[in-house]
């Protein structure tokens, strides 16, 4: 008799074994480049989860201020730091470091809200023992209702104690590409965007300053008279944070609150009602000063500085060599606690 062939398989089952093989390989690969791109980026670290004042952080790659100044509050040695929007950033912290004997990280972030300010501030002193504070002070805080965020996303896990769960949350396409641009900086082949002290300059190169379009620039910033503005006597909450925020800084600490100079276009003009609004937040902050001890200094009134458009190269930015001056001014008003006889800054307090 003729033996009989194995009975096959009917075909379907070889296509799903196929199948269920391709599926079970495409989960475990899946699953191991999740794992490795994971592991990539904890290792890179893009946004300093492990920055600490024993562990300060690797190259700053992202431009994003919201997301990368939140290790230099945690990291670092330093004592001191600047907390303002674009209207501060130009301060290096070298020069503040030479006039006033402390270790400053600049974290001024572009059109920052005052609360986004204050969470900074408060994220900063949390990990640092303050021996300066610098609070560069612009028209929001004169605010009745300031907007607490501005277009860009503020993450508020990575000003959250600990940043719980930021392994997981900082995993994303831009992480990914920032903790390789890290890594190149690592090993030399990239250089960081921002200084780790926090510090880069964004206004163009001095060298190519252009007189007339700063001055149309000036003139398309300056301030709108039909603009709405608050009643003088309207709430100014932000500052109310801002004295509890000053509670917790050292009593011997140097405090400066200052008006940064923008041109005198922007500002409100002396008895117009935005002038009152400013004169009344003014004011206040002298008062808040007064009560801790702080030095406020106002550079946002017209004066040689702010009427002359050469120094600016908008109506809020100023150049380079104004803010060396800044520095230089801010050290003689804490020394004298007294007005400028050139006209350029006004003391409003003073220790």
């Amino acid at each position: 008799m003729a033996s009989r062939l194995p009975e096959r398989p009917p075909h379907g089952v070889f296509a799903a074994e196929a199948w269920f093989g391709f599926a079970r390989s495409l989960i475990a690969a899946t699953a191991f480049i999740g794992i490795a791109v994971v592991a990539f980026v904890a290792l890179m670290d893009p946004y300093g989860l492990r920055a600490a004042p024993g562990h300060p952080p690797g190259p700053i790659m992202d431009a994003n201020q919201r997301l990368s100044y939140p290790q230099i509050a945690r990291g670092g040695r330093f004592d001191a730091a600047v907390f303002g929007t674009s209207t501060a950033r130009l301060l290096d912290p070298n020069a503040l470091d030479e006039a006033f004997g402390a270790r400053f990280a600049n974290l001024a972030v572009n059109a920052a809200t005052p609360d986004e300010q204050i969470r900074l501030a408060e994220l900063f002193i949390a990990h640092h023992a303050v021996r300066a504070v610098l609070f560069g002070l612009d028209g929001t805080w004169c605010s009745a209702d300031p907007p607490a965020r501005t277009a860009n996303a503020f993450p508020d896990w990575l000003y959250a104690d600990g940043a719980p769960w930021g392994v997981l949350r900082q995993v994303n396409l831009r992480a990914v590409a920032v903790a390789a641009q890290a890594g190149l900086a690592w090993a030399g082949l990239a250089r960081p965007r921002i200084r780790r002290d926090g510090y880069a300059v964004f206004t163009p190169p001095e060298d190519r300053y252009d007189p007339e379009r700063a001055r149309a620039h000036i003139r398309a910033g300056a301030a709108d008279p039909a603009a709405a503005i608050d009643p003088v006597d309207a709430p100014i909450p932000a500052l109310g944070r801002l004295d509890h925020l000053l509670d917790r800084v050292p009593s011997d600490a140097v405090k400066l609150l200052v008006f940064m100079p923008v041109h005198a276009a922007a500002q409100g003009a002396p008895g117009t009602a935005a002038g009152r609004r400013e004169a009344a937040c003014k004011s206040r902050v002298a008062a808040i000063g007064a009560g801790h001890g702080a030095t406020v200094v106002d550079f946002r009134f017209p004066s040689p500085l702010t009427n002359r458009d050469a120094n600016y190269w908008d109506a809020l930015h100023y150049r380079l060599p104004v803010a060396e001056r800044i520095v230089a001014d801010l050290k003689a008003a804490v020394a004298t606690g007294a007005d400028d006889p050139g006209g350029t800054y006004r003391v409003l307090a003073h220790p």
